[in-house]
């Protein structure tokens, strides 16, 4: 079993920053796996934020948020980071930490094996 547990999200005003983290742990996990963010806005279908591979070195953005959020993670904590900067009202949804069972990286939802509760990220203008 692998359990993902995402940090508290929270409100900001447009322009502002927010960190959020996810914790792995299970006696399944293993640090090589891939890591990703989505996040759903009310009405709509879970979208793709950003995805990082075992080591770091190779992480992938959607173009929404290319350049204003950035992913990064610990591997002897099992943790993996969003820090989203710049953050835009269309930026409100629920976001979900994602680990999905190999190294490679992937940007739908179908292709991650176990998820997050999902955090509220609320921005106002």
């Amino acid at each position: 079993q692998v359990q993902l547990v995402e940090s508290r999200g929270g409100s900001v005003q447009a322009g502002g920053s927010l960190r959020l983290s996810c914790a792995a742990s299970g006696r399944t996990f293993r640090s090589y796996y891939a890591m990703g963010w989505f996040r759903q806005a009310p009405g709509k279908e879970r979208e793709f934020v950003t995805a990082i591979n075992w080591s770091g070195g190779s992480t992938y953005y959607a173009d929404s948020v290319k350049g204003r959020f950035t992913i990064s993670r610990d591997t002897a904590k099992n943790t993996v980071y969003l820090q989203m900067d710049s953050l835009e009202p269309e930026d409100t949804a629920v976001y979900y930490c994602a680990a999905r069972g190999t190294a490679l990286l992937a940007l739908t939802p179908k292709d991650y094996d176990y998820w997050g509760q999902g955090t509220q990220v609320t921005v106002s203008s």
